[in-house]
């Protein structure tokens, strides 16, 4: 199927998907938190790693043996795949999940959700506006519009913004390169699972191939990791420190569907809103130790939901450079 073929979403629809991008977000925000307490209280971010994405492959094992729609679209994935109809790379998705949670595990608590938040959603940005760019399978090229970049732009302003009253010299450098490097990620994650979607006809299916391998990445991680430095010596028992995985599997699926709507960007700045929103809300209910509420953090959170709405803004003037939306 050519990118052609897919007709361009009114504005209506493409605004209430943005809407439940900001949900999408919130899921994000929360499951930092709650992964990198699972990993501090373990002292292993490996073990924390396998045991969100793991629990989440079980709820959606369970959901696939139930559901005919996703079996069959299991089976319309693999012998696409097989035909060479769609490259091998579509269905790995869930590698850059893996990462995700695996830095959540190994930094969020200890940068705290806002500046972990700061540091994916950079380069969330970055590949959403790449992605968008070139285009991906049946995904067209979006334009680069006057609003797209100045919403991008204020978005990233905004962010650095919220989180500048917390930002610490004595941060190693790779607890920030690492999830700015999860944030790359995220984009080209929603964008393949969206080819995967549309492949096998379900979300479902989608969020279980991505769930599949993301298990399977991190099993082989923890592995390696616990041959060298062993199992913790005992499991919390808190039970909500093992809902990340569910968390996961709500927004792998949302956004498996909303990405064919909105394209990569778009989908991008809605995640960040929610992302700082949730985290704000997270900061002021149940703040971590040594972390504390900034104006700057408030502040910079409504910039960032007005730099969702100027890229969600559609235009036909053209600027150097640039294109017009259509």
């Amino acid at each position: 199927m050519t990118p052609s073929s897919h007709p361009p979403a009114s504005r209506a629809l493409v605004a209430v998907t943005v809407a439940c991008a900001v949900v999408f977000g919130a899921f994000v925000a929360l499951q930092s938190r709650i992964n990198g307490e699972l990993g501090r209280a373990l002292g292993d971010g490996y073990l924390a790693a396998v045991i969100s994405f793991g629990s989440g492959l079980v709820v959606l094992a369970v959901a696939m043996l139930v559901s005919r729609v996703g079996r069959r679209g299991l089976g319309q994935v693999v012998s696409t795949v097989r035909a060479g109809r769609a490259p091998v790379w579509y269905v790995l998705g869930g590698g850059a999940g893996a990462f995700l949670v695996l830095s959540q595990g190994l930094t969020a608590s200890a940068l705290g959700v806002a500046l972990f938040t700061v540091a994916t959603v950079c380069g969330q940005t970055v590949s959403g506006l790449l992605i968008d760019r070139r285009g991906l399978g049946t995904m067209a090229p979006k334009p680069l519009t006057v609003p797209r970049v100045v919403g991008s732009m204020l978005a990233l302003v905004a962010v650095v913004w919220a989180v500048s009253a917390q930002l610490q010299s004595d941060i190693p450098i790779w607890m920030i390169v690492m999830p700015f490097l999860a944030g790359l990620g995220i984009g080209w994650q929603q964008a393949v699972n969206g080819q995967v979607r549309g492949m096998a006809g379900s979300a479902l299916t989608a969020t279980f191939v991505n769930f599949v391998v993301g298990t399977t990445v991190l099993l082989v991680a923890f592995a390696i990791h616990t041959a060298i430095a062993g199992l913790p010596s005992s499991l919390p028992t808190e039970p909500w420190l093992y809902v990340g995985g569910l968390i996961g599997v709500v927004f792998i699926a949302g956004a498996a569907v909303a990405v064919r709507i909105t394209g990569v960007l778009l989908l991008g700045l809605g995640t960040i809103a929610g992302q700082l929103v949730m985290s704000l809300v997270l900061d002021l209910a149940a703040p971590a130790v040594g972390h504390t509420v900034a104006w700057t953090t408030v502040a910079g959170t409504a910039l960032t939901l007005v730099a969702v709405g100027i890229a969600s803004v559609p235009t036909r003037r053209r600027a150097p450079g640039l294109s017009p939306s259509s």
